[in-house]
């Protein structure tokens, strides 16, 4: 077997990634009690330059977790606590009138929201009217915000992760599918297990302190989004994350029965480009410098689980989109066999 010759820079920039993503970690570990699957979820749209969408009740760590993470990384941090009276004006920032002390003279000088930091935390997102919804998504996307005909370059890196809450529906706006798919991920915040609530209890309940240091600067990300960019997808690999995402869609090629049976509509591409980046980091922390069909696995929910719009039948007999894409990844071969 030819062993493939790894640039000896790409080399010492993936050591230097493993080593600052696990030290990113431990910080972050010394604040949060277990959720090690959700962390590591949110460093990976980090890392590639996309957004998180955490959902789970109320008092799991969600807040906490991104104030940690800001705090490790050393980037500026802000918070928006999303109301149905939340206008967009209100985060992105408005005009105001400004007198000059030395003239006399008045003027309009904009006055930044919270929107212009590096983290932020979008706390209850659905609580929000769409319009200021989608005020955020803007920014998300373009990564620049527009105020009075005005276009403000929002500095980089920039990361905004969102929570909702599952349980409470009344006064809520759910986010439409079009908008939840500019999410990287969504990841489902569960409960804490037996040992991990008794360490949260000694560490809340004895005025214990986390002291958490900043190991990681905003230019360091952005290099290490370079570099996930540059780990290499064979194309039987990506033909088999191409296959997966196509198998969300029913009636297709490669639609399973359950897909046929529950899926109304299936993920669009920015699913598979959120399966591949998602993989070439699983990849990076692995210490591998190509992309195995494990990696395309381990991101295949978070990736897609907000992508997947189930039908009513699913609904009335109780069936997740997890469970769907569960089994697509069960029943989709690896490789295909080539047309004769």
């Amino acid at each position: 077997m030819t062993q493939i010759q790894v640039d000896p820079a790409i080399q010492k920039a993936t050591e230097e990634f493993r080593a600052k993503f696990k030290l990113v970690r431990e910080e972050i570990g010394k604040a949060i009690v277990g959720h090690d699957e959700i962390v590591t979820g949110v460093l990976t749209c980090l890392f590639t330059g996309g957004h998180a969408l955490l959902e789970g009740v109320p008092g799991l760590g969600k807040t906490y977790l991104i104030r940690s993470m800001a705090d490790a990384l050393n980037l500026k941090f802000s918070r928006v606590q999303f109301t149905p009276d939340l206008m967009p004006a209100d985060i992105i920032g408005t005009n105001i009138i400004v007198e000059n002390p030395e003239t006399g003279r008045r003027g309009f000088e904009f006055q930044h929201g919270p929107l212009f930091a590096q983290l932020v935390l979008a706390d209850e997102i659905n609580r929000a009217t769409p319009k200021t919804q989608s005020a955020l998504l803007e920014a998300m996307q373009e990564k620049t915000i527009t105020s009075g005909g005005t276009h403000y370059k929002l500095e980089q890196p920039f990361f905004v992760m969102a929570t909702q809450n599952p349980i409470e529906q009344e006064g809520t706006y759910p986010l439409p599918e079009a908008q939840l798919d500019r999410f990287f991920f969504k990841l489902t915040v569960k409960y804490s297990t037996r040992d991990e609530l008794g360490t949260i209890l000694d560490r809340t309940t004895t005025g214990h302190k986390p002291e958490i240091k900043p190991v990681m600067s905003g230019e360091q990300i952005i290099g290490a989004q370079r570099l996930v960019q540059r780990v290499i997808v064979g194309k039987h690999v990506q033909d088999y994350a191409i296959r997966l995402v196509l198998a969300t869609h029913p009636q297709g090629e490669f639609a399973t029965e359950q897909t046929n049976r529950y899926v109304r509509w299936g993920s669009s591409p920015r699913g598979a480009q959120s399966v591949i980046l998602a993989a070439k980091v699983q990849a990076l922390l692995d210490g591998r410098y190509n992309v195995g069909f494990d990696d395309i696995n381990a991101g295949f929910l978070p990736a897609l689980r907000h992508r997947v719009l189930l039908n009513f039948e699913a609904q009335a007999e109780g069936i997740e989109s997890d469970a769907v894409l569960r089994d697509i990844l069960d029943k989709t071969p690896t490789r295909v066999e080539a047309a004769a």
